[in-house]
């Protein structure tokens, strides 16, 4: 499945901390700015009751929508049945990429290492999130870009700002997207603040490729 089948703005809003009772109003700014993927971090508050709120609001035809910091199998069994079609994880775990892979989600496993990202891939897994990206640098996410299959989706985790010296060198060097996270939103933040940073991020990506 390809990283890119719901979306031609390929950024991932990365949610920690959100809330149920916040969720659908976060997510209508996002949207409207022009996000298709929304990942709600487990360990935010009841993180499996915003998910399912998500899913029911927005379906999963046009958008991914789903969790993050997604770590064992109970986990994903959880997530799948909130009809969600997204999975990423901090971390490459074989059984859970490949639990995912197989009920058709879209995943984003973490990955720093070349035996990491060969082991993901081998599990199925089409997209990898260098996490955190400040340990691969942009050498390195090039490097291991040149031994991947080429059809391997690599975004860069961690640190990204809405800048095009932020975004441009990884763009450059072959990354699909980007995961943003306290960068784009904080529990804190009101939906005018979350708004302007999503439209920010949104016109520089779009500005650098």
């Amino acid at each position: 499945m390809s990283s890119d089948t719901n979306s031609e703005i390929p950024l991932i809003a990365i949610l920690r901390g959100v809330t149920p009772q916040t969720i659908l109003d976060v997510a209508s700014v996002l949207v409207t700015a022009g996000f298709t993927k929304i990942e709600v971090p487990l360990n935010s508050p009841k993180a499996i009751e915003s998910i399912r709120l998500l899913v029911k609001e927005y379906g999963t035809k046009n958008f991914e929508l789903g969790a993050g910091t997604v770590t064992r199998l109970d986990l994903v069994e959880q997530v799948l049945d909130t009809g969600a079609n997204l999975v990423v994880t901090p971390n490459c775990n074989v059984e859970v990429i490949k639990t995912a892979v197989d009920a058709g989600c879209i995943t984003y496993p973490g990955v720093v290492t070349p035996t990491e990202a060969f082991d993901a891939v081998h599990a199925g897994a089409t997209n990898l999130k260098l996490f955190p990206i400040s340990m691969v640098g942009v050498g390195g996410m090039s490097a291991m870009k040149s031994v991947l299959p080429p059809d391997i989706a690599l975004f860069p985790v961690g640190g990204i700002d809405a800048t095009s010296e932020s975004m441009s060198p990884y763009l450059n060097k072959g990354a699909k997207g980007f995961g943003l996270g306290s960068q784009l939103y904080k529990p804190s933040m009101s939906l005018d603040e979350i708004s302007r940073k999503a439209n920010a991020f949104v016109k520089t990506y779009t500005a650098v490729i």
